[in-house]
């Protein structure tokens, strides 16, 4: 069942996870509602990726709450929240290296639908019109037929994003979209990305470290700071705090 916008999506309630004497995640309470882009800033070791990490299933935390569309998924693995409907892109690309692009999404195609065969050959068993939609979507369509491993790390981070997108997804959350490409290709790709998460009405929520990204693509910002939510607002209010200009910035 789809959300109305504003309707609330993912919630955690006194999130925890200690690492000895280190709270990497401490008693956080956080909400994200349907139709919201959300930029998470923060300096490296902040938690933003330990964040990512408890809330798609690859690591449990010590102690707290996920909870996704009012369901709770706190102790479920990383395919089981993928199939409720939140989707994943990592800041360094997991593709099919060997595959062609087409191909890629083709892979998605299947194992969303759990069609997979060895007996069918992978074109036959994808769903072909969603794949071409969906290259067309990111603008991959020129590279279909290139592998995975020659695109620039632009292109990678598109197809990235695509494949999650391909498994229809409620939540995409991404890992820094933008880093390793180069500076003058870093809008353009995000560009494309929020434009195919509005076009198909996917909220969204990404780790960033380019301000200028931030203040374009983010309808609110989250300000992480030793493992706890130090800021949550509108970008330019963020922003403004002496405070996380201070301790996230590195302004002095």
């Amino acid at each position: 069942m789809n959300s109305a916008p504003g309707d609330l999506l993912l919630e955690t309630r006194g999130l925890t996870l200690r690492f000895g004497a280190i709270n990497a995640a401490d008693n956080i309470d956080f909400t994200l509602r349907q139709g919201e882009h959300l930029a998470v800033i923060g300096a490296n070791g902040a938690g933003k990726t330990t964040f990512i990490n408890i809330c798609t299933g690859y690591i449990k935390p010590s102690s707290g709450t996920v909870l996704f569309a009012g369901r709770d998924i706190t102790l479920k693995g990383p395919r089981q929240i993928a199939r409720l409907g939140v989707g994943r892109s990592f800041q360094l690309p997991q593709l099919f290296l060997e595959h062609t692009v087409q191909e890629c999404l083709q892979l998605a195609s299947v194992a969303r639908d759990r069609k997979i065969s060895r007996w069918i050959p992978l074109a036959q068993n994808a769903n072909g019109t969603a794949v071409a939609e969906m290259l067309e979507l990111v603008e991959l369509t020129p590279y279909r037929n290139e592998p995975a491993a020659a695109l620039p790390e632009g292109r990678r981070k598109l197809l990235d994003v695509a494949i999650a997108l391909m498994l229809e997804p409620r939540l995409m959350i991404m890992d820094e979209p933008t880093s390793g490409v180069a500076s003058e290709d870093k809008h353009a790709v995000m560009r494309t990305i929020m434009a195919a998460l509005r076009q198909r009405n996917v909220t969204s929520w990404f780790v960033e470290h380019d301000v200028d990204i931030v203040l374009a693509y983010a309808t609110r910002v989250a300000a992480w700071i030793d493992g706890r939510v130090a800021a949550d607002g509108a970008p330019e209010a963020v922003f403004s705090d002496p405070a996380i200009r201070r301790e996230v910035l590195g302004e002095r």
